[in-house]
């Protein structure tokens, strides 16, 4: 056992979680049942079982928990408020789209022990090196395969724990590396010779070919020579003497060779898979971008029936949906408002059996967890079915409890010539609804257009999901032409909703603070018919984006379509995994994941000519060519849980963009090698319109008779692509980590000639 785990273990709350502990789950009211919670001796993997359940039992990973919330902090544990109180409640938040698992502990002190011990626990793993990672990996693969927990592995074990690692391996050569490892020649391996049996199975002959190229005596890397390598193939001049005499001290193991200021294989290859060695560029990773141009300037995460966490007919209503859209560096969310049974203004999918929740629960998550992940402004798309009372309550709720971080006035007294800029609007949220009148002081009592903004498109465009509910939405829809609420759009200052006229129209009428929604086949017939005057009409207004209503299961259209002619808000369902929303978190991974990205110029310049079917038209279009050599995988997951199953792998790197850019490559694949494959293939690219493009790697298993498995993904904007030998870190269908797995691959990027 590794030192920090033995003092971790000495931690009295850790050995509180260890010793084992009984809680209740809850789910509802209704389901609270009682399960025994330990921590297993690894340190990370959370245990726990039902009396009833024989054998059966589930397990979890530390690594896996992004939070600890105590008290009633879920909708649940506030559902149940009254019969429990809150020093005994705790809730467990899951990375990406994993319910959160609601807890009562039977004591406050036995509560605070899993919280703190759990909070700590976390806190180690987030802030583990690659080495702490992959020792701490290593350490999981041996427990696992020690069936009869001797501490000690026999031959029969490692065969079965190279199955259970993606490894099919001639079984002479596996026992040639178990034989060397077991220095005792005692016919087992305990925990240090089997990391040496690990090391020796993970050796790396790639890079050990890259590191023998620059290396004088095939031992070391010379500053000299670490520098020429970091100038000649990782293509980062800038930082020369000093940049690589700061990657030795922060990567070489030995201090010997530290001390003559060189790298060994070992520090090599520890750089190359770390953040410095990533395929995303470090400097484009943090805040860079100008964040003091008009909002129409940028392209703003945004996400459509924000409060469902499923399907749009019967899926659940969650506050906790807002809560992790949010933390994905949502900027722009969505709430449905239909006339309570109370007086009180709910939140739900109309006219179908999703649940609800109340309106003013939803404003005050939207009060605690705006701004966590990013101080710009959040945009509140109001699809607003209630009657002119219940508006009053919905204006009410809004000022109370946000106060001063609604934006209800104009900045500077001033009726704007464009709109004001993320950094203007720091920390503050704005109300995008109908509007009487404008911003110029009109009397004009009257609002036309007082529909909601996506049923003012149902008109041929598939809004409405079914004709059993059509009578319904013409019914709301005579009886949306009451009156707006003034209080509710006095609080509308620069997101008027507006119809969209036509372009000729918004040119001589529009003003800078209206916006318009439009479902995704208008977008695509606007973009083909009227593709430049839609770029131009984008420099100066909002457009918002939303999916089609007949996408009743919550599926997503491609957003790259949308950006391409300069869309900022283009809404997705962020509940539902897929290629889409790995699209959407690609493009916002850049500048500190903030929810903002600047738009390329031709898109902000108001006289642009710009059009995404014809980019080698735009003046100073600059085509790139993208040459990737896919050499290596390492430790790629396993698609199939059953011990025996091995998987065939292969790389497919798809480009997306403007229409020219789309395209596919993909690799052979390897069979039966999911833990250290070598393809050494290179696909290449042509790249139009470089600043729209994104790149995705994709990582299948093969399979000749049905479709191929997704084994992990990983999505970044082609300008934020670092040439040279690179990992690329996978992600799961979810977007969460799933380390050590990786690509090791080596990048090109040239003027296309």
């Amino acid at each position: 056992m590794d030192p920090e785990t033995t003092r971790i273990h000495d931690d009295p709350d850790i050995k509180v979680m260890m010793a084992g502990s009984t809680l209740r789950k809850v789910k509802s009211r209704s389901w609270k049942k009682q399960r025994h919670f330990r921590l297993l001796e690894d340190g990370m993997t959370i245990w726990y079982k039902s009396r009833w359940a024989g054998n059966g039992h589930s397990t979890f990973s530390v690594n896996d928990v992004e939070a600890v919330r105590e008290g009633h902090q879920s909708e649940v544990l506030l559902s149940i408020a009254e019969e429990f109180p809150a020093n005994l409640c705790f809730t467990l938040v899951f990375h990406g789209r994993q319910g959160n698992l609601d807890l009562v502990a039977e004591s406050p002190d036995e509560a605070r022990a899993w919280i703190q011990g759990v909070r700590k626990l976390v806190h180690r793993a987030q802030n583990m090196d690659e080495k702490e990672r992959l020792d701490q990996w290593v350490w999981d693969w041996f427990q696992k395969a020690d069936k009869n927990k001797d501490g000690k592995m026999t031959f029969k074990e490692v065969r079965k724990l190279l199955k259970m690692m993606n490894v099919e391996m001639n079984e002479e050569h596996a026992l040639h590396l178990f034989t060397m490892a077991d220095k005792s020649g005692c016919g087992s391996l305990e925990i240090e010779q089997f990391i040496f049996f690990y090391k020796m199975l993970t050796q790396r002959d790639e890079v050990w070919k890259v590191f023998q190229d620059y290396s004088g005596d095939g031992e070391k890397l010379l500053l000299d020579e670490l520098e020429s390598f970091l100038k000649a193939e990782q293509h980062e001049e800038s930082g020369g003497t000093q940049h690589a005499k700061e990657l030795i001290q922060k990567y070489e193991p030995s201090e010997s060779a530290k001390s003559q200021g060189a790298m060994s294989l070992d520090g090599f290859q520890k750089y190359l898979c770390s953040q410095d060695g990533s395929v995303f560029r470090m400097d484009r990773l943090g805040l860079y971008q100008d964040m003091s141009q008009p909002l129409s300037h940028y392209f703003i995460s945004s996400s459509h029936n924000t409060y469902l966490l499923e399907d749009q007919l019967r899926g659940h209503s969650s506050l906790e949906a807002y809560i992790k859209a949010l933390k994905r560096g949502c900027r722009c969310v969505e709430i449905d408002c239909w006339d309570g049974s109370d007086g009180e203004p709910v939140v739900y999918h109309g006219h179908t059996l999703t649940s609800k929740i109340l309106f003013r629960d939803v404003i005050a998550t939207l009060k605690e967890y705006s701004f966590k992940k990013s101080q710009f402004p959040v945009i509140l798309s109001l699809e607003n079915h209630c009657g002119v009372e219940q508006q009053r309550v919905m204006a009410k709720h809004l000022s109370q409890i946000l106060g001063h971080m609604l934006q209800t006035t104009l900045l500077e007294g001033q009726v704007p010539k464009e709109l004001p800029s993320p950094q203007d609007l720091r920390g503050k949220i704005l109300l995008k609804a109908k509007k009487i009148g404008g911003l110029e002081g009109s009397l004009d009592e009257t609002v036309t257009d007082d529909v909601s903004d996506e049923e003012e498109m149902t008109n041929g465009d598939g809004r409405s999901a079914s004709a059993d509910n059509l009578e319904a939405l013409n019914h709301q829809q005579k009886k949306s032409t009451s009156k707006l609420s003034r209080e509710l759009s006095d609080l509308v200052v620069y997101c008027k909703s507006v119809h969209f006229h036509g372009f000729e129209h918004a040119r001589s009428h529009a003003k800078c603070y209206e916006m318009s929604s439009f479902s995704e086949s208008k977008v695509k017939r606007l973009t083909k018919e009227a593709g430049i005057d839609f770029v131009q009409y984008n420099t100066k207004q909002l457009s918002r984006i939303y999916p089609s209503g007949l996408r009743t299961d919550s599926s997503n259209f491609n957003p790259q379509d949308m950006w391409s002619v300069g869309c900022q808000i283009v809404a997705l369902n962020f509940q539902t995994a897929g290629l889409e929303m790995d699209l959407n978190d690609g493009l916002f991974r850049q500048n500190g994941s903030c929810g903002y990205v600047l738009k390329p110029d031709y898109l902000r310049d108001p006289n642009s000519k710009y059009s995404p079917e014809k980019p080698e038209e735009h003046r100073g279009c600059r085509p790139q060519r993208l040459s990737i050599q896919v050499i290596s995988g390492q430790q790629l997951p396993k698609v199939n849980q059953k011990e025996g199953s091995i998987v065939d792998p292969l790389v497919r790197v798809e480009v997306y963009g403007v229409p020219q850019d789309q395209a596919k490559e993909e690799t052979s694949h390897i069979n039966n090698n999911g833990f250290n494959p070598v393809w050494n293939e290179t696909l290449n690219f042509s790249i139009h319109a470089p600043e729209l493009a994104l790149v995705r790697f994709l990582v299948e298993d093969y399979d000749k008779a049905s479709r191929n498995d997704f084994m992990g993904q990983f999505t970044l904007p082609f300008t934020c692509i670092q040439p040279g030998y690179r990992h690329v870190h996978l992600l799961s269908k979810d977007g969460t980590a799933i380390p050590p797995s990786s690509l090791f691959v080596n990048i090109s990027i040239t003027d296309l000639t």
